[in-house]
């Protein structure tokens, strides 16, 4: 019984540093793209914050909260954030598959805010 209360302990310990890995690797996509970090830890505003790294308008949002049509909407997000980084449709389906890789990746790694959806800012 002990052994598997410890066993239950390191999984949640675990658990626990994943999640605040990727807490910090959004925050470094948020300051890569001179947005406040902190935002992407409010439910909401990190949306509409996250919408505007993409260059959507904040009404998407409620696209979002559209049954189906949310599901639409996220990936096109998911692509326009690798592309306002310069990365390609590769990195858009390795952010959708296998986000606690990619996510990193993108936060952490050497990819730079080209502007809201691979536009350029003069």
């Amino acid at each position: 019984m002990e052994n598997a209360q410890s066993v239950g302990t390191f999984g949640i310990i675990i658990f626990l540093a994943i999640i605040i890995f990727l807490i910090a690797s959004q925050w470094k996509i948020y300051t890569k793209a001179k947005q406040p970090g902190w935002a992407c830890i409010i439910p909401i505003y990190n949306v509409i914050v996250l919408l505007r790294i993409v260059g959507k308008p904040w009404w998407w949002l409620l696209l979002l909260l559209v049954p189906g049509l949310n599901v639409i909407f996220g990936i096109w997000m998911v692509n326009l954030l690798s592309k306002s980084f310069g990365k390609g449709v590769g990195f858009t389906i390795g952010l959708l598959l296998l986000s606690i890789i990619f996510i990193p990746i993108l936060g952490f790694g050497d990819a730079k805010y080209v502007g809201p959806a691979g536009i350029e800012k003069p």
